[in-house]
């Protein structure tokens, strides 16, 4: 044992940087993978906790108030119900800030979606005027228990008596209203009523909806909500994060086992008679296994600790939503096994790949067995010595001439020709007498690539001649034109780095797929940051042309409100519209049927199939739409409006971001031409270039006097503006996994090179060309696996993206590929820093003694 941590000291001394890589790395893996459980337990279990605390509601039916509501509590499946509630919709504002909002008349603390309490308390009956605000409402009216509420165009206030969390869908300005539990009285005119039903079983939800659809008549109805839309948008971005987290996580924890194993294997078959010794001197097999096995598993368990260590420390101190993730998983109850659990199938992995490489090392013979030399990699293909012979090209060079006593131009190693059409000096005195200093003869090939030849020997026994650049023989100091060509030869190194970097094919083509993996993730992740780089900078492109929504009051006049709209400088255009519930066929859920513009005017969708609706009944829809109805584009659909069927033919798919798709758009005018009386309920603003959406949104209130509510486009990357640090992040533990492969790569090659070395330098190769072998070998290995990565990685990573996009009813046709400069430029350091890393090394091994040589080649 003694002997074993002796060895296993000096190995660790020797390959310091190698194992501080490595435990860098399996940190940043460990860290990953705790980060995705947390934003897991996040995105999930808060709501789980406020439903199941609520006994939350499984389906919520906005009916008018004719609707006989109590024949519901009576259905098969219902367990218990809760309302019905008299509802009215309202605006709402305080210190500036407005917000639409559904005011619910209740009195008591319902036993069925019972509202929690987080600050202040509940309804009292000697205050008809105060009110509770669900949380997410409060926050965005940063709103606390005795504030004022005033209700626009109105002379009423409402007092803010407490602050509840609800299981039901949450407030989304221009979009969701609201919820606001108020006393019946302060509710004076209704405009329908609301339903909550508490399902035995929720997977039987929808025929739930489709039965109370059925005994309540398809007219009554006006909305439909079901928790598993609440639970979704309660999820939202945090699921996504951990999504995200999670598979760069796992992708770089195969990245790491792989890089250990190669890493492994490559100093196995460079320390080989140290293998061989230590069996000689009585280790068993079985011991020699457990010396690499035990040193990577103490590498990877210092890594795996000091994460969990520095996750569970720092905890909600992390800024952002990732720290909100880490406290609330740290309550939960099952942080304490994960904590444990993660970390150590990381460290069981790389104990597992480690295994499989330590246990070739067990099988070294105790007597070297000398290798074949063909097993080094085989000679020189044909291909190959073609190309070291191969002349790149001839640059004629003008030179002048010196008389005798002074060397010409030309010099050793270079070779001169006299260029084509040039006559060769005489001497005035002496006619017909030529010299030969700059004669026509090809000579043959020196030893260096890139290097021109010397003069041949016919020139240097030409009369008169003084090297290759003389001209003519007279008194010194006088000068004579000529010219020369200089040849230029594929440099010995490019060929046989290239040879040495793919001359084994398999063991070659294991170290490239090694450096690949890690390259093919760095790659994903970058196009995850150009997409939310569109999202941000071109929210045309993906189904946000407008910015900003305004809502106008009943009776303000449609021509008056557009005219207003439009006189502000920085509005472009405004489109009116109109946006309702429609119930789907079937009958077991609700759709949002938008009409905007007009078919003069109309709304410029983002189409990712298909073409605009132009022409009568014709509408374009969303990824969610589509999936739900299970309908594609060029089919019909019929839905319900009130107690009005809507017919309308999907000519294209829009990229919806709103409603998780489940959106189908028309123009104004085919709605019309169902329900003439249907008037414009809002409008989408669409600016000019440059211009603030908060001030146009400002000077539009203050122009509204108070008639008009505006509120600015939600844009979903807004709320993913924590995933570029994470993506930073995930790109370094990625390079750090990358770079512990090229140490493992350059150190093979180093290794093999000194076994070469005698034999480069003995066909004449200087030690900087020998140098350049291995550079050059390393290069190429770089290079093929940037390429591979790139031709991987982009079709790659524009799957993944549209298959998120197309899972969260958004649709494909949103990902967005990293711009061809910036590629080059990541290849471009990918490869050069690969060539620096290799130059030290392999400049150190070229200028080894013969001693050392002889017994690396020993």
């Amino acid at each position: 044992m003694r002997a074993t941590l002796r060895w296993a000291h000096s190995d660790l001394r020797t390959h310091r940087g190698e194992a501080l890589f490595l435990v860098l790395a399996t940190a940043g893996i460990v860290a990953s993978l705790l980060l995705a459980t947390a934003l897991f337990g996040y995105a999930t279990n808060p709501w789980q906790r406020v439903f199941t605390e609520a006994r939350g509601a499984h389906v919520w039916l906005h009916t008018d108030r004719a609707a006989d509501t109590g024949k519901l509590a009576a259905l098969d499946g219902v367990q218990s119900v809760a309302g019905p509630y008299p509802t009215a919709s309202a605006t709402v504002a305080v210190r500036g800030t407005r917000a639409s909002v559904e005011l619910r008349g209740t009195v008591e603390q319902p036993d069925v979606g019972r509202p929690l309490l987080t600050a202040g308390h509940w309804l009292d009956a000697d205050d008809p005027d105060g009110v509770v605000l669900e949380s997410r409402l409060a926050r965005a009216l940063l709103a606390q228990p005795g504030d004022t509420l005033t209700l626009p165009g109105t002379p009423r206030t409402l007092t803010v008596l407490g602050i509840a969390d609800s299981p039901e869908r949450r407030y989304r300005p221009g979009e969701q209203p609201g919820l606001v539990w108020a006393p019946p009285d302060a509710v004076p005119d209704p405009g329908g009523q609301v339903i909550g039903l508490r399902l035995t079983d929720p997977g039987e939800t929808d025929y739930a909806v489709q039965r109370a659809v059925t005994v309540l008549g398809a007219g009554a109805i006006g909305q439909v909500s079901t928790w598993e839309q609440a639970r979704a948008e309660a999820q939202g971005d945090n699921r996504l994060l951990g999504q995200v987290l999670g598979l760069f996580g796992l992708g770089a924890l195969l990245a790491a086992g792989l890089a250990v194993h190669g890493a492994i294997g490559t100093r196995i078959r460079g320390h080989l008679r140290d293998i061989s010794v230590l069996k000689a001197i009585g280790f068993t097999p079985g011991q020699v296994v457990r010396v690499f096995l035990l040193q990577h598993l103490a590498y990877a368990l210092l890594g795996a600790v000091a994460a969990a260590g520095l996750t569970q420390v720092l905890g909600s101190r992390v800024p952002g939503r990732l720290g909100d993730a880490l406290g609330v998983w740290q309550g939960l109850p099952g942080h304490t096994v994960a904590l444990f659990a993660v970390p150590a199938c990381v460290v069981l992995f790389i104990g597992a790949t480690t295994g499989l490489a330590a246990w070739r090392a067990g099988r070294v013979p105790p007597v070297p067995v000398p290798r074949p030399a063909a097993a080094q990699g085989g000679g020189l293909s044909g291909v190959a010595r073609g190309v070291l012979g191969l002349r790149v090209f001839r640059v004629p060079v003008p030179v002048r001439l010196r008389g005798r006593g002074d060397r010409g131009a030309g010099e050793p190693g270079v070779r001169t020709t006299t260029a084509p059409g040039t006559p060769a000096p005489t001497k005035p005195d002496a006619p017909g007498h030529g010299d030969a200093g700059l004669s026509g003869g090809g000579g043959s090939d020196g030893p260096g690539a890139g290097e021109v030849d010397g003069p041949s020997r016919a020139e240097a026994r030409s009369p008169g001649s003084r090297g290759a650049g003389t001209g003519r023989r007279g008194a010194a100091g006088e000068w004579a034109s000529g010219a020369r060509e200089l040849e230029v030869r594929v440099p010995p190194a490019l060929v046989l780095g290239w040879h040495k970097a793919f001359a084994r094919r398999p063991r070659s083509f294991a170290t490239v797929a090694r450096l690949t993996l890690p390259l093919l993730l760095i790659v994903v992740a970058m196009s995850a940051w150009t997409t939310i780089d569109r999202f941000h900078d071109r929210p045309e492109q993906i189904g946000l042309p407008t910015a900003l929504t305004v809502r106008a009051e009943a009776g303000s006049g449609t021509a008056g409100t557009r005219a207003l709209l439009e006189r502000d400088p920085g509005v472009a255009a405004a489109y009116p519209g109109v946006e309702v519930a429609a119930l789907v066929p079937g009958q077991t859920a609700t759709i949002a049927l938008r009409g905007l513009g007009t078919r003069e005017d109309p709304y410029p969708y983002a189409l990712a199939e298909g073409r605009r609706a132009h022409g009568p009944d014709e509408a374009v829809a969303g990824q969610g739409l589509l999936d739900l109805l299970e309908v594609g584009v060029g089919d019909w659909v019929r839905m319900t409006v009130g107690d009005r069927p809507q017919i309308l033919h999907i000519v294209g798919r829009s990229i919806e971001p709103e409603n998780a798709g489940r959106v189908i758009s028309t123009s104004l005018d085919t709605l019309r031409e169902n329900d003439p009386r249907l008037e414009p309920a809002l409008y989408q603003l669409r600016l000019h270039a440059g211009a603030d959406a908060d001030e146009v949104a400002g000077r539009l209130a203050e122009a509204g006097q108070g008639r008009l509510d505006v509120h600015a486009v939600a844009n979903p990357a807004d709320g993913l503006s924590p995933l570029r640090p994470v993506v930073l992040g995930l790109i370094a533990v990625l390079a750090l996994v990358g770079l512990i492969e090229l140490l493992t790569a350059i150190g093979g090659t180093v290794r093999e090179s000194e076994r070469d070395l005698l034999a480069l330098k003995a066909i004449g190769l200087s030690p900087r060309q020998i140098t350049g072998i291995t550079v050059t070998a390393t290069g190429c290995t770089a290079l093929a696996a940037v390429l591979l990565a790139a031709a991987l990685g982009l079709p790659l990573a524009h799957w993944l993206i549209d298959a998120q996009g197309a899972s969260s009813g958004i649709g494909a046709g949103i990902a967005q590929a990293p711009s061809p400069v910036l590629m080059v430029l990541v290849g471009a350091a990918a490869v050069l820093g690969a060539a620096a890393l290799a130059a030290v090394p392999s400049a150190r091994a070229a200028r080894h003694r013969l001693a050392d040589t002889l017994s690396a080649v020993a």
